[in-house]
């Protein structure tokens, strides 16, 4: 279909911009500021099962809400089981041992999977109406489908201010943010 091409032509192109626009924002005193105003959302779940990742490339790093969070409740981190498949997610401690997963991003080498409720979500861009743009292979549109079909579920996208759009392009499957959080505050949607 002629509309299904067009708009992998267009999330093409917003993907490139997008690379470039957060290798451009990525310094550790920005990824910095934004740890507090994380913190400030994710706090108030204290004990209910969180999801966070291991950066890589050029993403903001959720680790260090992360390590404070493990402290109160169960900490995951995704791990991909097959393509077009829907995330499960890593029992994370601060000093557990990891080995190297999909995609280059570190997983624990022991795997014990729990089911966020919470999830800070990586990114390459997001708009002010919860749009997400992922690298492509739907993961967590996926995964956030099948958590919200059980139960509320929570999804945080978390970024460099710079990486804010007027408009993500989306197709139907697309799943929304809930709030994003920046080195320069948050936006609940």
């Amino acid at each position: 279909m002629a509309d299904d091409s067009d708009l992998a032509i267009t999330k093409a192109a917003a993907r490139k911009a997008a690379f470039a626009r957060r290798k451009g924002a990525h310094s550790e005193a920005r990824a910095a500021a934004g740890v507090a105003h994380l913190l400030s959302v994710v706090t108030p779940y204290k004990g209910r099962p969180l999801s966070g990742y291991m950066p890589i490339r050029t993403e903001i790093t959720p680790v260090p809400v992360m390590a404070a969070m493990a402290a109160h409740g169960p900490v995951g981190v995704p791990v991909i089981s097959a393509q077009a498949s829907a995330l499960r997610f890593a029992l994370w401690t601060p000093d557990c041992e990891m080995a190297e997963g999909a995609f280059g991003a570190a997983v624990p080498a022991k795997l014990e999977f729990i089911e966020p409720e919470v999830l800070i979500v990586p990114l390459l861009a997001f708009d002010r109406n919860g749009g997400r743009l992922g690298y492509g292979g739907g993961f967590y549109d996926r995964t956030l489908e099948g958590l919200r079909a059980k139960r509320p579920t929570l999804a945080i996208g978390y970024a460099y201010s710079a990486q804010e759009v007027d408009m993500v392009p989306l197709e139907p499957t697309d799943q929304r943010l809930d709030a994003i959080v920046t080195d320069e505050g948050v936006h609940w949607v």
